[in-house]
């Protein structure tokens, strides 16, 4: 087996190919971590960096190939026409997967979902563990031996390009929106064709959940060949109330599309056979995760907001409704073919003042400049928050909500959400 790409998920991968008994290599095109070096060179697994050797390639019988790398790569392609099998990390710990799969997937909201589910299934003391695109890598928890009785995964589209056999058990979709087009040949239908994967092998005795206010979700949900349990996104509060008896206030995650989220944890709860009272307990004792919507600290009557991990439109969207204060806004990054357009009310209700935070901020600034919210550049973390602070008066909110991704200037969204939080806590 070789493995194309030597980040975490693909050292995850080449530890549980050898102790399943391949014959392993690793192989990156671009540097490979020190520390993931080290765990190589203690497991005696061979590895390249900086270029791929295809001759090692072309005779491997199967390739486990990171998520980052496209399909559409003449490299993946060629080893494709000569008929040898590429899956993703995904895929091939499946196969040693001896757990029931509870899988989430969506443009918005499956980092939230997916803790949401492993919290509740936690605290009612079930047997469950977590992973995926969130926390610890599938092959990891395969090769760990975890025990648990339920695995839940947050998948991304990436990861989900090459599933062959994977099946869960519960298979849910939350939504479909413009994200990640620049992968797609800005294709929205290519784009939700990689997300529908994840439950193409489903069968009879299985599940799909799925928001039954998105269009291409319910057209899809016809096609479905397990058992359909369609949530309503308009109606999640109503729901809330009347099946478990919680009310909007009860939970620690505000705005609708958080009760939409906790609506359909507590359908997989109901599924696994957790009591009202189970669910109750665990929505109401959940706490925001961390980059999204995450309260930092308040100085001088200006809230700080971290949410980094809001990478595209639709989840800027949802930040921007749940603003309750007037709003300074730090957008900007890696522009993925965003439009801006549907964010125009909400900027102009919401926003007294934008800070375009990126090294090229040419889509965001033909946007704004023709709206009278005023704006400023910035070309790091440090100086957009010390423009931002430029516009705030107490009782306003300075929210990072960049809907771009973070590379132009930082490692991943994390990092740009840690620099955030690092800066505001050293503020005097």
């Amino acid at each position: 087996m070789v493995v194309l790409g030597g980040g975490e998920s693909g050292i995850a991968a080449a530890l549980l190919a050898k102790e399943k008994g391949f014959d392993v290599f690793v192989s990156d095109y671009g540097n490979i971590h020190q520390s993931r070096k080290d765990i190589l060179n203690k497991e005696q697994i061979h590895f390249e960096e900086n270029g791929h050797t295809i001759d090692i390639l072309e005779a491997s019988d199967v390739i486990v190939k990171s998520p980052g790398i496209a399909n559409r790569l003449p490299i993946i392609q060629n080893l494709r026409n000569k008929n040898i099998e590429v899956i993703g990390e995904i895929e091939f710990a499946y196969r040693y997967c001896d757990a029931k799969i509870i899988a989430i997937t969506g443009s918005n909201g499956k980092t939230t979902t997916t803790s949401l589910i492993y919290h509740l299934l936690k605290k009612a003391n079930r047997s469950i563990a977590v992973g995926g695109n969130i926390g610890i890598p599938f092959a990891e928890l395969v090769k760990c031996g975890q025990q648990s009785d339920w695995v839940v995964l947050e998948l991304s589209s990436f990861q989900l390009e090459d599933i062959i056999r994977f099946k869960p058990n519960i298979a849910v979709q939350l939504n479909i929106t413009a994200d990640h087009l620049d992968r797609y040949e800005y294709d929205l239908d290519l784009y939700a064709k990689a997300k529908f994967k994840m439950h193409q092998n489903q069968e009879e005795s299985d599940v799909f959940i799925y928001n039954e206010d998105d269009v291409h979700l319910k057209a899809e949900a016809i096609k479905a060949t397990g058992k359909t349990y369609p949530i309503s996104f308009k109606n999640a509060g109503e729901l809330l109330l009347k099946e478990y008896k919680i009310e909007a206030q009860d939970l620690k995650i505000q705005g609708i599309h958080n009760q939409f989220n906790a609506l359909i944890a507590a359908q997989v709860g109901t599924l696994i056979g957790l009591t009202k009272e189970e669910i109750k307990v665990g929505l109401s004792s959940f706490e925001a995760i961390e980059h999204r919507l995450e309260k930092v600290r308040e100085i001088g009557g200006v809230q700080y907001i971290n949410d980094s991990k809001a990478t595209n439109i639709d989840a800027v969207f949802f930040a921007l409704e749940s603003m309750t204060r007037p709003t300074i806004w730090i957008v900007g990054g890696v522009d993925k073919g965003n439009e801006y357009s549907v964010l125009k009310t909400l900027v102009e209700e919401k926003v007294k003042a934008v800070i375009f935070l990126g090294i090229d901020n040419k889509a965001l600034i033909a946007f704004f400049e023709r709206m009278s919210v005023e704006y400023r550049e910035a070309k790091s973390m440090s100086e957009a928050i010390e423009k931002a602070k430029g516009f705030a008066q107490s009782g306003d909110a300075i929210l990072l909500s960049p809907a771009c991704a973070s590379f132009d200037l930082f490692d991943n969204y994390i990092d740009r959400g840690n620099q955030f939080k690092e800066i505001v806590k050293k503020i005097n």
